[in-house]
Parts: structure tokens; sequence; C-alpha cells
């Protein structure tokens, strides 16, 4: 730890001060500030972002142990659409919660899961990335269940279980992993480099991806993201949309392994994405509340770039990763500030919710791909290695049910707006500013970045032939949208959760196996049962050890 340059001290500043800061909030009086607390916390994971150069690292623990900080152009792009995203979120708190009794308690999840998160995109070995995957999973949970109504428990006990589910695979996979290396806690990177010749690479390969895919919300376990997403406060169901599902992202980019082709599993993971892409658009188009719209279209667009992920595992595309974090990245930005819209429409009277749907148009439009937008980039950005093929025209046309979806969210937005303020003054600058300045970086930021960290021009964008490739899918499903909503069918909603509902009945199986296994529990423990089930098994073993003993003797 001596000699630590400026560089690794903002590295380490990026994850320690706002861990600090969470354990600080235990103590009431240091709560009470927690509109301070929310606005410092995110400022070192910017400048980290922003100012320290690629490639940099630090050993802050040594081996056996070792912590390591590393930033690399993947972990930069996120750390950074993520610090704005938890700035821009948690002014927008400190206004939203200001009447909340248990703003304080909110705090310290936020502080945990914003010091976790950031942690995710700087740790370089496995055990490190572990537990900050692990602290960003289960501290996500307060979020999740802040107003701790009975919907609110229920999307927090179906979270936790996936949470544990997922933590328990991804820790035998890491245990795979490292079995391949001499050291104890290796770098991610040589863990990965030993994946090919593991005896074990199937196993581990597929637990990650169940283990990461989870978290990102790949079907079938996206379950917990409509739910948690739909009952948590609006600056809460921001940064889990925006950022907690990126966890499963970065995780997906640091253990696959790349520049060599995994043919099938990568077109496994291709298939997987694809459906998911479908799926969400399919399911989110019943729904009607907009934050719930929004849940199945983070699941939708975690389903693109998972495909993208699948295309470069496939063909051993080593710059698929940075691609997948610049989609990440404009996602981010796009979807924190799509759900901070909700609250604003809510509070917004409704002379005044023109400007607003405006604004949500444009971000979800965005989210399209159209022209002239950060989205449009994205779309271009992960355009090249999928290919005009099946997979490029898949993925254009889930644009095309992204675009109807983001219609839905809108109309549903204005009957959120019409229907909560009908008089009264503005909208409080504690939630439009934020609002206003994270939605501007939405749609104008990428562009910024998009030279760095694709090494594409811009120039390139504004060709004739990449305009239409881009307008035609938005394009396409406004027409639809149009004609879909000129005469509204009679949607079904399916319920939150889809596939829980459906599973019901093996729920209500289990809990008759349940009760069947504690009844047999019971009775095994009394001691005539038990002492008979003794004499049983003692009489049993007496017969193989005779007949070991005495084997019958074969005829001459």
């Amino acid at each position: 730890m001596a000699g630590l340059s400026a560089s690794d001290l903002m590295l380490l500043a990026a994850v320690l001060v706002p861990l600090v800061l969470a354990l600080a909030a235990i103590k009431p009086f240091v709560r009470r500030r927690a509109d301070v607390l929310l606005l410092v916390a995110p400022l070192p994971g910017l400048l980290a972002a922003v100012a320290v150069p690629l490639g940099q690292s630090v050993l802050v623990v040594p081996p056996p142990f070792r912590l390591t900080f590393a930033l690399d152009l993947p972990g930069a792009v996120l750390l950074g659409g993520a610090a704005l995203l938890w700035l821009a979120a948690g002014a927008y708190a400190v206004c939203y919660l200001k009447s909340d009794p248990a703003r304080g308690a909110f705090s310290v999840w936020w502080l945990l899961t914003l010091a976790g998160s950031f942690a995710v995109f700087l740790v370089a070995d496995v055990a490190s990335f572990y537990l900050a995957y692990a602290l960003v999973s289960f501290s996500a949970f307060g979020l999740a269940t802040h107003d701790d109504t009975a919907a609110a428990r229920r999307a927090g006990r179906v979270y936790l279980a996936l949470t544990v589910f997922g933590e328990a695979l991804l820790i035998a996979a890491f245990v795979m992993l490292a079995a391949g290396v001499t050291e104890p806690n290796p770098l991610i990177r040589d863990a990965v480099a030993g994946l090919p010749a593991s005896p074990w690479r199937g196993a581990i390969l597929a637990l990650l991806l169940v283990g990461f895919g989870m978290k990102m919300g790949l079907f079938p376990l996206h379950v917990w993201m409509p739910l948690a997403h739909a009952v948590a406060p609006v600056p809460g169901s921001a940064v889990l949309s925006g950022i907690v599902v990126k966890a499963g992202l970065i995780g997906l980019i640091r253990f696959l392994p790349a520049g060599t082709p995994w043919f099938d599993w990568g077109a496994g993971l291709l298939a997987a994405g694809l459906f998911t892409a479908f799926y969400g658009v399919a399911i989110g188009l019943t729904q009607r509340h907009p934050k719930r719209v929004l849940a199945y279209s983070t699941v939708s667009q975690m389903g693109v770039v998972a495909a993208v992920l699948g295309v470069g595992l496939k063909t051993g595309d080593a710059t698929v990763p940075v691609l997948a974090a610049f989609y990440g990245f404009n996602h981010m930005l796009l979807k924190g500030a799509m759900f901070l819209t909700v609250g604003v429409a809510a509070a917004c009277p409704r002379r005044r919710l023109v400007p607003v749907l405006v604004v949500a148009a444009v971000l979800g439009l965005s989210l399209a791909g159209l022209p002239f937008t950060g989205g449009a980039l994205a779309k271009f950005a992960v355009k090249e290695p999928v290919g005009d093929g099946l997979a490029g025209l898949l993925l254009a046309l889930s644009a095309v049910g992204t675009t109807v979806l983001m219609a839905r969210y809108v109309l549903l937005l204005a009957d959120v707006g019409a229907g909560a303020t009908a008089t009264g003054g503005s909208v409080a600058p504690g939630l439009r500013v934020p609002w206003a300045v994270l939605s501007a970086a939405a749609v104008g930021l990428p562009f910024a970045l998009f030279t760095a960290v694709t090494g594409t021009s811009l120039a390139l964008l504004f060709s004739l032939d990449t305009l239409i490739k881009g307008l035609w899918p938005v394009a396409l499903g406004l027409g639809v949208a149009a004609l879909i909503y000129q005469k509204p069918p009679k949607f079904v909603e399916v319920p939150a959760g889809d596939i829980l509902v459906a599973a019901a009945p093996l729920a209500r199986l289990y809990q008759h196996v349940r009760d069947g296994a504690v009844l047999l529990d019971t009775l095994l423990r009394r001691w005539s049962t038990a002492a008979l089930a003794l004499v049983l098994l003692a009489l049993v073993l007496g017969y193989v050890m005779a007949g070991v003993a005495f084997p019958p003797h074969s005829a001459p």
C-alpha cells in the first residue's frame, strides 16, 4: 500500500468512500444527513471513470488473499454510466423520499448497493469479484422491499431466492475455475485463460451463464425483475433496472473467454438472448403500469445484449465485450431516465404533462434506435459483429417490438399523469432537475464516447444507408403501434412474474411434499418407530455381511 499514486487512490476511493459512508449511516445522527451522503457517494466513482488511465491497477492486499482493483475499457464505460445514474437518481431520491420516515434505512441500502456496483466494475481477482457481486446483489434487496407492502415482501422473497440460487452457482463455477490455477486467489484473467484446458469447462460455462443470466433477467430467470421494479420506489427502480442488472453483464464480460470461438455455447447464448428479447416485448405489451412495462423492456434489452455476447462467444470476436459494455451504458442511462419520468409524470399537473410525454417518447425511441439519438449509436455498435444474417434481422425486428412497447409506455404514462394531479403548480425542482439532466445525458452522451469506445468515426453514422437501416425498425414499430392503438385490443394482463403464476401448481405440489417430509421426520423421531427401524437395519446389515463372509460355494 506504500507509495500509492493519485490514480491508485482514485480507484480505491470509488469503492471505499460509499462503503464507509454506508457503514457510518448505520448511526442515526449520520442518517439524518442522507441527502448529503447520496450526493457525495457517487463522485469518486465518476472521477475514477474519467481521470484514471485505462490499464491502471492497484494491489491492495497481497497474495494469497489478494485484493486487486483495475480499470479497463468495459469497466470504465460502465462505471462512468453507473456513477452518473447514481448521482442523478440520488438527487431525485432526496426529494422523492423527503417525507418518508424510513428514508434513513433506504439510504443505507442505497449506499451499500452503490459500493457493490462500483466494485464489480473494478475488482480484478476472483474472490473479490464474488464478494462485490454478493454485496450489490443482497443490498439491492433493501431497495426493492423498502415500501414493506405485501407485494414488496413477495418480490423480495422471489428476488432473494433467485439471488441465493445464482450465488451458489457462481461460487461453484469460481471454485472450479480457480482449481486450474496454482495461485489460491487468481486474477480473473488468469483463471479464464485456463478455462479451455479445464476438464470441467462445460460445467463452468453452464454455471456462469445461468448465474449471471439470472441477474441480467434472461428467461426463465427474469421473474424477479418485473416484481421488484414495480414495487420499489421510483429512484430504486431506476438503479435496479439501470445498474444492478449490469452486474450480470460485467460478469459475462469478465468470465466468458474472449478471442477463442466456442461455437455451441455461443449459439446457445445467442438463442437464449433472442428468445428473451421477444418474450420481454410480448409480455410487456400486456402490462397496465408503466413501471412494469419498463421492467419487461429491461428483460428484452438484456436479451439483446446477451445475444450480442453470444455472437462474440460463437465467433471468438474479442471486440464484442467492449461493444456490449457500450450498449449497456446506453441502456443504463436511458432506462434510469425513463423510470424517473414515471415519478415526474405522477407529480405533474395535467396541463403541463405534454412536455414530459415528449421527453418520454424521445427516450423510448432512442432505446429503439432512432437515428440521431444515443440509442442509434448503441444499435450500430453491436450490428457489425452480429452481421446482416438471420441474427441481425431478428435483432432489427426486436427493435420494432421495442418501439411498440415504448409507445405503450408513453400511453400508460399519460394515464398516470392525468389521473394523479389535475391541478397545482409545477413539479418540484428536486425531481425535475435530476430527471432533465439525466434525460439529456442519456440521449446525447453516447456521441461523446462512441469513437473512443468503438474506434468508428461518427461520420459513418450519418450515411444514407446507415440512416435507413436505423430508421425502418422504428418507423415500422410506430406504424404497428398506431394500428394497434387506433382500435386498442383488450390485452389480458399477464401478472408480473408471469411464469411464477403458471408454476403455482408445482408450488402446491412442493408444499405437499414438504409437509409429507415433515410428517415422516416426526414419525421417525418417535422412539418406538426409530427402534423398530434400527432393528430392521441391523437385520439387513447382518444378512449382507453374512453373505459376504460366507459366499455360496459353486458346484464343482
